[in-house]
Order: structure tokens, then C-alpha cells, then sequence
């Protein structure tokens, strides 16, 4: 006959230790086949977010185009410090000196413009852009020139990055996955106001661009689990590209 203290103590038992690896082994598998799929969604919704904001891009980028008959400039050498927040939102040269954009957030002095979209040589000095000025820009009264017309709206925190490029402050449109704060950023001369995010511009090619000829080139670059995903207009597909 059984004794019930005996059932009790049987009824009481804990794992075995053959029981508990066979648990942990079965966790370890789940886990080997959640988390590369999990980072795949990730991925994938990262990557869904940036070709949203380049869509948003070319569409502002053909309106301009189709009212003024050209694509915007960009900054020749240097595709990620173009003009393209300036030129997309407008702007109205208020007076002599001064570029005021239409929404009046922000303000570039015509002298200040040439270093603005300037690089650096290996001498530390100014290489300037080749660009004069902003030509979707309403100009002072009783000039014949289009009035500026504001193609770009409703900028999300993260679009567009404010900063200082040789001492002058200004404003680069920029892609809301920001890039990696253990890489070298984008731009060596461009100093972001937030300083804790790394800005991550958009590149624009519209005088020479290679893989659009006779259009213009729009890409950016996501970095994603090490591995560089470039967003671009002559691609519907991320591409993996070797280098940042």
C-alpha cells in the first residue's frame, strides 16, 4: 500500500536536471529563430521609413521643377551640403544682404551663403561651392523674377538638421535614422546644434548624376545591424553597399 507522504513528496518534485537543459535547449532554439526575424522586421520598417521621406523629397523636387523648369542646384563635389532645405521650403531675399526663408524659421546673409555650402581643402581653407545664391527666392520689388513658391511642408523633427558649416549656420534636410554616433559623421565640417545625434543628410546630384543622367541623383545611408543600406531614386530596393 502507498504511502501518502511518499505521494506528496513525489507530487512535490522539482525539475531534473536533464529536464531543465532540455528547456533551456528548447528556449535557445526558439530564440535562433525569433531574433534574426525580428530583425528583419526591424530592418525592413527602417528602411520603409527612409524611402518614405524620399518620396516626399522627389515629389517637392518635381513640383520645383515643373514650375521652374529645372531641378534645384545642388553643390557640385559636395552631394550631402546642398541647398535643397532652402530651395524646397522658398525663400525671399529681404533685403541687400539677407535670405530670409518663406516660413521665416531661418536666415542666411549673401556673403555667409558662399561658406555656408563651402568644403575645406587639406589646408583647412574655404573650397567654395560654385553656387551664388538661392534662385527659388522672391527678390526685391519690382524685379521680374517668379516669386518663391514653398514646395516642402510640414518638416517632422528629425528632417532637417541646423547647424554651423564654417562658422555659418544652416540647415540641411536630413533623414529621421540618424547616423551612428561610433562612425565618422557625414559632413567633417558641418557642427550640429544636437550635438548627441549625428545628422544624416540626404545627397543630391542634379549637375552630373550618374545613375539618373539627365535627371538628378537623391540617396541616403542607413546603417543597419553593421551593413550599409543605401535609400536611393534609381532603385526600388535597398542596396547594400561596401563602405558608408
Amino acid at each position: 500500500m502507498t504511502n501518502p507522504r511518499e505521494t506528496n513528496r513525489a507530487g512535490e518534485r522539482g525539475f531534473t536536471l536533464i529536464e531543465l537543459l532540455v528547456v533551456i535547449t528548447i528556449m535557445a532554439v526558439l530564440a535562433a529563430l525569433i531574433f534574426p526575424a525580428f530583425g528583419a522586421v526591424k530592418r525592413r520598417a527602417t528602411i520603409s521609413k527612409a524611402q518614405t521621406e524620399l518620396q516626399e523629397i522627389r515629389t517637392a523636387i518635381e513640383l520645383y521643377k515643373d514650375k521652374l523648369g529645372f531641378f534645384p542646384p545642388d553643390n557640385p563635389g559636395l552631394p550631402a551640403l546642398n541647398p535643397l532645405y532652402y530651395e524646397l521650403l522658398g525663400t525671399a531675399q529681404i533685403d541687400a544682404t539677407t535670405f530670409e526663408t518663406l516660413d521665416k524659421t531661418a536666415r542666411m546673409t549673401v556673403v555667409g551663403f558662399v561658406r555656408a555650402f563651402s568644403g575645406l581643402d587639406t589646408n583647412n581653407n574655404v573650397v567654395p561651392s560654385g553656387v551664388s545664391g538661392f534662385i527659388n527666392c522672391t527678390r526685391a520689388a519690382g524685379d521680374e523674377a517668379v516669386p518663391a513658391k514653398s514646395f516642402l511642408r510640414s518638416l517632422k523633427p528629425g528632417q532637417y538638421a541646423v547647424g554651423r558649416n564654417n562658422g555659418v549656420e544652416v540647415r540641411l534636410l536630413t533623414c529621421t535614422v540618424p547616423w551612428p554616433n561610433n562612425l565618422p559623421p557625414v559632413l567633417s565640417t558641418f557642427v550640429p546644434d544636437e550635438a548627441s545625434v549625428k545628422p544624416n543628410p540626404w545627397r543630391y546630384n542634379s549637375s552630373n548624376p550618374t545613375n539618373n543622367p539627365g535627371s538628378y541623383d537623391l540617396w541616403v545611408d542607413v546603417i543597419i545591424r553593421g551593413k550599409t543600406n543605401r535609400i536611393s531614386n534609381w532603385s526600388q530596393q535597398a542596396q547594400i553597399v561596401a563602405t558608408p
